[in-house]
């Protein structure tokens, strides 16, 4: 691989950029990098190599989960052939990491939680006991919807909150939520089919039972070597402080990834990581620009973000004060602006709209939008 610091790229529109990360590396040749590792200068074939090259694409806006993956495939997908593939059951929903909803290859689930699973798990006790749910209600959950979902059944979930309400659970307030996310965890449940919805794209998924829609299952021989060799290969260069905040492992098991992997990783600059094989020379840069979903990966899944753009554009972005990351607009690697738009009944059809865009590349960001009109109405 050629160093970061031998590459300068000496194209005159690039030149308004900083030009330093960490005061080391090129920061446009890092961009590149990632751009590529990301799949968005390299599309995947499908939404579901997509997914399995990412690892886990987040995705608590279920609309910019699947956007993330159609952005990163060759051709023109819709959100229709997307969501084909959630019910095929290629594609699962699942609280995977940090307590957070990720789309992930559902052949990959069992794994990933088997690193990650316990640590959320533990996260969640306080939000427990303060909701008061306890190991009995938990298994009283369990018992309560094994049978409601056997024999390929799915629920909506008000239908998922109904079943436990009959058996005598509180599914009020936030309980109903996390019930859900800790039967995921126990691999109980998954969030499958997208549910119809009239006059606009589907928000949700029916529940359904993970050992019974889960039909193939990886067994990697090192799972947490395996879910750093992953991350790297969907968003590196990366630093292990990166890889410990996307996977919210602590820093004692991020070093021992790091360690597993051994030689299937290589530290491409101090502190940086890439995984082996990588092709060596400059990455191509994109031109045009991207219309990414909201906590997009290539923004969101990184403790460190001063490479996606300026400190003013990542304000804007966010996290905001209550968790919140909008869609952005991203010009070879750097974000530009954010854009939004709504999948309400009666609005969805209405054109996406860029908040923060350069006017004098207005035709760019309205090939992007226009982009993902096209998959959210193909």
């Amino acid at each position: 691989m050629v160093p970061f610091r031998a590459l300068r790229e000496p194209c005159a529109h690039l030149e308004r950029r900083a030009t330093r990360h960490d005061g080391g590396m090129d920061l446009d040749l890092l961009r590149a990098h990632r751009l590529r590792a990301h799949q968005l200068s390299a599309p995947a074939r499908d939404a579901v190599a997509a997914a399995e090259h990412l690892g886990a694409t987040q995705a608590q806006e279920f609309w910019g989960g699947r956007w993330a993956l159609a952005v990163r495939t060759a051709g023109a997908p819709t959100l229709r052939e997307v969501d084909a593939a959630f019910e095929r059951g290629d594609l699962v929903r699942a609280w995977t990491q940090r307590g957070t909803l990720h789309i992930v290859a559902s052949r990959d689930l069992a794994w990933i939680l088997s690193v990650t699973g316990d640590r959320q798990q533990r996260q969640y006790a306080a939000s427990h006991r303060s909701l008061g749910i306890t190991p009995d209600t938990l298994r009283g959950a369990e018992r309560a919807i094994r049978p409601a979902l056997a024999g390929g059944n799915r629920l909506t979930r008000a239908e998922f909150a109904d079943v436990l309400a009959a058996a005598g659970l509180d599914t009020s307030g936030m309980r109903g939520y996390h019930l859900l996310a800790a039967l995921c965890l126990r691999g109980v449940t998954v969030l499958g089919p997208v549910v119809p919805r009239d006059g606009a794209p589907g928000r949700d998924q029916y529940v359904v039972a993970a050992d019974e829609w889960i039909t193939e299952a990886a067994t990697p021989a090192d799972p947490l070597a395996e879910l750093f060799v992953r991350y790297l290969r969907g968003h590196g260069p990366a630093s292990l402080a990166d890889f410990r905040w996307w996977t919210g492992l602590t820093l004692g098991l991020a070093r021992a990834a790091r360690d597993a992997a051994g030689d299937r990783v290589v530290e491409v600059e101090e502190g940086l990581f890439e995984e082996s094989g990588t092709a060596d020379g400059p990455p191509p840069v994109p031109t045009g620009i991207f219309a990414l979903p909201p906590f997009e990966e290539y923004y969101i899944s990184y403790a460190d973000r001063s490479v996606a753009g300026a400190p003013e554009l990542r304000a804007a972005v966010g996290p905001s004060a209550n968790g919140q990351v909008k869609p952005i607009l991203l010009d070879r690697g750097e974000v530009v602006g954010t854009w939004s738009h709504s999948l309400a009944v009666g609005r969805h059809h209405l054109d996406p709209v860029a908040t923060m865009a350069d006017g004098a590349r207005q035709s760019e960001v309205d090939a992007a939008l226009a982009r993902f009109a096209a998959f959210l109405r193909g």
